[in-house]
């Protein structure tokens, strides 16, 4: 396992290289500039080279960006330019908010997935698998904006049994975080759920196709232990991969799920500092949605390889 992680650490670490010199370039091609929003419409010349002076603006790209990288290394994120404050703290105000409801999500991927997959490839009667059908078609095709307000029409103005947004911090009140982070979560998990459903569903029915099922059922193994304790193990090793790959979705999303629930997490943060061309805290978030993809990449081919020896010996 040690060695197959080490064949993995080069690559992680040339794509978060080349990660952050595309995000430092990206964001310096955004038309305007944050000293003239920052010292407003009515500001002289003078007063705006000065900002741009004191934010180091005035250096050559190659010499901001190795501030950048030499203040990340260190840990220091630096200041602010618009929202105020220091970046590190601002994103860790948000970091909190947004794992919380992004590992909700995924725990409802596993289940709603596994559901999802076992439905549709074992149920004797057609309308369950129909049923499943539809469900993931429906949870694939309808965008997160839409599914977010029809939950909040059900669950929240309807039957009145979640709140419509907002967040309490887990630590807090359990009970009442829990019934906030519901709704956000469910609507965040959707669309990978059904990925994840289906995929599964492919492939436990090949599994189901193997001559050692027909050899098991004919020596009077139960179905449900045989799918359980065969049929999934084997189906499971790309479908962990599958999962890990849609966590950096559900970090993607949760920028608009998090709008829509009035989630305090990056996704808002991410949009203040868009707007008002905060750059270090835009570029500090998205390397850091890249880092975090990278790691949850490097674990899932970790536990692939633990599933699947085969890939150690590849």
């Amino acid at each position: 396992m040690r060695g197959h992680l080490l064949r993995r650490l080069p690559s992680a670490l040339l794509v978060l290289f080349v990660s952050s010199v595309l995000i430092f370039g990206i964001l310096r091609l955004v038309p305007g500039d944050p000293a003239t929003s920052l010292a407003g419409p009515d500001a002289g010349p003078e007063t705006v080279a000065a900002i741009r002076e004191q934010l180091g603006l005035n250096e050559s790209l190659p010499a901001q960006y190795a501030h950048w990288i030499g203040g990340l290394a260190s840990g220091d994120l630096g200041p602010s330019y618009a929202i105020g404050g220091r970046t590190a703290d601002l994103i860790g105000d948000g970091l909190g908010a947004t794992v919380e409801l992004t590992l909700a999500a995924l725990l409802f991927v596993a289940v709603l997935g596994t559901a999802f997959g076992v439905l549709g490839a074992t149920a004797r009667r057609g309308w369950v698998r129909a049923a499943v059908r539809v469900a993931t078609t429906g949870a694939l095709s309808v965008p997160p904006f839409v599914t977010g307000v029809l939950l909040v029409l059900l669950f929240a103005v309807l039957l009145g049994v979640l709140p419509a947004g907002g967040r309490v911090p887990l630590l807090t009140a359990p009970d009442l975080a829990v019934q906030y982070l519901v709704l956000p979560a469910l609507c965040l998990a959707l669309p990978s759920a059904a990925v994840v459903g289906r995929y599964l569903q492919d492939g436990i029915e090949r599994s189901l196709a193997e001559d050692y099922v027909r050899t098991a059922t004919a020596a009077g193994v139960r179905p449900r232990r045989l799918l359980w304790r065969h049929v999934l193990p084997n189906a499971a090793p790309p479908v962990v991969t599958l999962l890990g790959m849609q966590t950096g979705h559900l970090l993607g999303g949760a920028v608009l799920v998090e709008a829509i629930f009035a989630w305090p997490g990056l996704g808002r943060l991410a949009e203040q500092a868009l707007t008002r061309r905060d750059y270090p805290v835009v570029q500090d978030l998205l390397l850091l949605l890249v880092t975090v993809f990278v790691l949850v990449q490097l674990l899932t081919d970790l536990v692939h390889a633990w599933l699947d020896p085969r890939i150690r010996w590849e």
